[in-house]
């Protein structure tokens, strides 16, 4: 007799984070570079830190590496603690750093492949990845150019090639697509994209904040602390305080008529005839929205969704946390006053 009983099929379970950093901080003397940064990096997930030069960004990714140690906190890299990876743990990870440190004298070509010989790959194979490392990075034309002979932004794509040749689990990349043109930028995230379809872990910092809208996960960083970490979306929402339409009517009305509504957050005024109503649900709200404002004798022109920059988020956020930090004071979050490196 067959039984009404479904066999429970047992759920996939999801990877372990490729990285968890836990209320992570680094001095050095009196100054706190970064102040108790907690987050975690999901595998084969693409995170952007995001955040202006000297927030404490490029300390940040030291520690990730094994370069610096934190003064406290617990730091785990692909499970395991940077300053004590075994050594096929760091043949895993590829790092790209801020500065440019390849040898001026070798050509693309043998910059590449030395890099490449570090990490062991044998000569046929690494005769190939050198290959296909310069055609993505668009250096194939110029590999028998030396390094010193390139541009700024040639050689940042270079770095990048050496920081992929070795086609590592989990790529750290500081400032990858400083000095690059619009154009090489998007080609250089198209890569990253790549990368993260095919299971890599990509972190990558930035001062570019409009580059947040390429991750998965952004975590904005000032002054050496999280100030919000959340989707891209998820920031906006955060930063704005909900969804956003913007409605201009055809003749003046005022806005603020419509904070009665159960639906209704918020209503910023632009003009007499626009104004942006910040609520939970745009899809829900907005018809109510446009049967109210018709009600009151207004006529709408046109209702859109409002998509502010990430410039704009990352102020409103900043401005957000540094306001937060001035009602609590010093004295009472416990934080130290830093200048972050």
């Amino acid at each position: 007799m067959a039984s009404d009983e479904k066999t429970a099929r047992p759920e996939a379970e999801a990877p372990p984070p490729a990285v968890v950093m836990r209320d992570v901080s680094r001095r050095f003397g009196s100054v706190t570079a970064v102040n108790s940064l907690s987050l975690e990096v999901a595998s084969g997930s693409l995170l952007g830190v995001i955040g202006p030069s000297g927030s404490g960004k490029t300390t940040t990714i030291r520690m990730l590496i094994g370069a610096l140690t934190p003064t406290s906190g617990e730091v785990r890299v692909l499970g395991e603690e940077p300053r004590r990876f075994r050594a096929r743990t760091r043949e895993r990870i590829g790092y790209m750093p801020q500065s440019f440190i390849l040898y001026p004298d070798l050509t693309a070509r043998e910059n590449v492949d030395f890099v490449a010989s570090l990490f062991g790959l044998l000569l046929f194979r690494r005769s190939g990845r050198v290959r296909d490392v310069l055609k993505t990075v668009d250096l194939w034309d110029v590999r028998s150019r030396r390094a010193s002979d390139l541009s700024g932004g040639m050689q940042r794509r270079l770095e990048l090639a050496c920081a992929l040749v070795h086609d590592p689990a989990l790529l750290v990349l500081d400032e990858p697509t400083a000095g690059l043109d619009p154009l090489l930028r998007q080609s250089a995230w198209g890569e990253l994209h790549r990368l993260r379809e095919s299971g890599r872990t990509v972190i990558v910092t930035t001062q570019y904040v409009s580059e947040a809208e390429e991750c998965d996960h952004v975590v904005l960083i000032s002054d050496g602390r999280v100030i919000a970490q959340s989707t891209p979306e998820g920031l906006r929402r955060e930063a704005l305080g909900g969804e956003v339409v913007e409605i201009e009517t055809e003749q003046v009305f005022d806005g603020t008529r419509l904070e009665a509504l159960p639906a209704v957050r918020e209503i910023r005024q632009r003009g007499p005839r626009q104004f942006l109503a910040v609520i939970e649900n745009a899809g829900q709200a907005t018809p109510g929205l446009m049967q109210r404002i018709a009600s009151e004798g207004g006529k709408v022109a046109y209702v859109r969704e409002f998509r502010p920059s990430f410039d704009d988020v990352f102020a409103a956020l900043v401005e957000r946390s540094r306001e937060e930090g001035r009602e609590t004071g010093p004295e009472l979050s416990g934080e130290t006053p830093s200048r972050p490196s």
